[in-house]
């Protein structure tokens, strides 16, 4: 039997912040501000998100407006399927924690454990080690706290250098049915003055909605090989890609000359 061990928020206090109620309300300030533009009578969450994870000051807007499909209907969804980079680990293919749960100021998460040994028989490792530092899944949560409340589990993939193929096999056996949600986790362009990023971001925009992975370069999006496996799955299953937002540092609160592009996506619906 495995032990009970709890992986710590790394980014608390600092991408977002690390008092419960403060996190709260900021997390539902976003998102009331983002659901001012979702359409009335919105059926069912997307199959699969596609946000950004910077700090909430910066990314939070883009980001919600993708949560705010998921608080549309939240009481569908029962599992989350994370997908991103490894920032501070390099790492190749795909690893999944060791840990039973991941804690935010909101509370515990567990670890989905039946889909962990999915991942596994998939090629995943098994190692805590990519996530410790990493902010890229662990700020999704408290936004998906806020949305589903407490009866859902994750599992967090820290997603390395994979081809295509392989990473979309492993999508594929994370897929699950309407009660899985998919969330990849990037943000786009980095450090580029305004105009540069808004074209740079555009064309990895039109990858993206073409469903065109290939398209998407390393230094077109920090998740690029997780962006790849959900798009070439996407493209194998014949689910359509949206934009829900496109936006940079410098649209919300950072410095026009040096900008990181954050984009929104839904995917299947």
């Amino acid at each position: 039997m495995t032990a009970r061990t709890i992986r710590r928020p790394a980014a608390a206090g600092t991408f977002y912040p690390g008092d419960a109620a403060a996190l709260a309300a900021a997390v539902d300030g976003l998102l009331a501000k983002a659901a001012a533009h979702v359409a009335p009578g919105q059926a069912a969450p997307p199959k699969a998100l596609v946000v950004p994870h910077a700090g909430y000051v910066y990314s939070g807007p883009v980001a919600a407006s993708a949560y705010a499909l998921v608080a549309a209907a939240p009481r569908v969804l029962r599992t989350v399927v994370l997908l991103g980079p490894a920032h501070f680990v390099p790492s190749w293919g795909a690893a999944v924690p060791v840990a039973t749960a991941w804690a935010t100021p909101l509370g515990e998460i567990p670890v989905d454990a039946t889909l962990r040994e999915v991942a596994a028989a998939a090629g995943a490792t098994v190692d805590d080690l990519p996530h410790e530092p990493e902010h890229a899944l662990e700020v999704q949560l408290p936004f998906l706290q806020r949305t589903l409340g407490n009866g859902f589990s994750i599992l967090p993939v820290a997603v390395g250098t994979m081809a295509t193929s392989e990473a979309a096999d492993l999508v594929a056996a994370l897929w699950g049915g309407g009660d899985t949600l998919v969330v990849v986790s990037t943000d786009l362009s980095h450090y580029y003055d305004l105009a540069t990023a808004r074209r740079l971001d555009r064309r990895t925009t039109d990858a993206v909605l073409a469903r065109d992975p290939e398209a998407i370069g390393p230094d077109d999006a920090c998740g690029a090989f997780a962006l790849r496996g959900v798009l070439e799955h996407a493209r194998r299953q014949g689910l359509p890609a949206r934009l829900l937002d496109l936006r940079t540092s410098g649209d919300t609160a950072g410095d026009q000359r040096s900008v990181v592009g954050y984009g929104a996506f839904a995917i299947g619906a």
